[in-house]
């Protein structure tokens, strides 16, 4: 080849770059991947970045997808409140407060003018016909004690007998034969002690012979309360009770007591 038919070559144009020869170390030449080639835009626009995706706006049909939402959620909570709703009325029905066990304070009557009950005055009536009624069936009259009679309201040994003598053992129970007042309690001639009761019809009941008495003048007794002992005080030939009345006073004249006990239904 001449010079003038071809240029020389000197070296490599400035513009191309001669690639190192790899060594054997760094292995062999992989071949780049190809890059993806971009979307061809239309003529006479230039070519577009890639463009974000962004959310659609709710629209015109956002109230329903709420309201479904909502719905949704009532619908899943339903069963839990029906759970508990179960659980608190068993625990108030172990309780008596369940709704059907219908517990009333006022003794399960319906209506306010069924529990007004009765005014005072008509309590007050009742009262006054039980404590008659009470009355009624408290004995007037009882033996003066529970004994054996030994001396009759009769003669004994050339001398009158006054009363009568009720034969017990020490410490039996005198109770007093009527209602009455105290008008004397202590010692005697010839009693030992004795108590003196005046009845409401001017009576005097005389108790003598015992060594412990209860009651003391002025005292109001009913028939039947204890007022003293069987004693073996005084002229006594054994424990005893004497017991006398005097009709009209405490010197009145002696009457017969199994005989007016008698006639009172109590019989000695």
């Amino acid at each position: 080849m001449t010079r003038s038919s071809a240029q020389v070559l000197e070296g490599p144009p400035s513009d191309v770059v001669v690639p190192r020869p790899r060594t054997a170390a760094e292995g062999p030449v992989r071949a780049p991947l190809p890059a993806a080639a971009p979307a061809a835009a239309p003529a006479g626009e230039p070519t577009p970045r890639a463009r974000r995706r962004l959310p659609h706006p709710p629209g015109r049909r956002a109230h329903l997808w709420l309201a479904a939402l909502v719905a949704g959620a009532v619908l899943a909570g339903i069963p839990a409140i029906t759970a508990e709703r179960a659980d608190v009325t068993a625990s108030a029905s172990d309780y008596g407060l369940g709704a059907g066990t219908e517990v009333s304070f006022a003794g399960g009557l319906e209506g306010a003018d069924a529990r007004r009950g009765i005014t005072e005055a008509e309590a007050q009536a009742r009262l006054g016909e039980l404590a008659a009624s009470r009355a009624a069936r408290q004995p007037k009259i009882v033996a003066p004690t529970q004994g054996t009679l030994t001396t009759c309201f009769c003669r004994r040994w050339g001398t009158m007998h006054y009363g009568l003598d009720l034969a017990a053992p020490l410490g039996t129970p005198i109770l007093a034969a009527t209602d009455g007042v105290v008008v004397r309690a202590g010692r005697a001639s010839g009693y030992g002690n004795a108590v003196y009761i005046q009845d409401a019809d001017g009576n005097v009941h005389i108790y003598g012979h015992m060594r412990y008495y209860s009651v003391s003048a002025g005292d109001l007794v009913t028939a039947g309360d204890q007022i003293a002992k069987i004693g073996n005080e005084g002229q006594s030939t054994g424990p005893h009770l004497h017991y006398e009345i005097h009709r009209g006073g405490m010197d009145g004249r002696p009457i017969d007591p199994r005989a007016w006990l008698a006639e009172r239904g109590v019989a000695i």
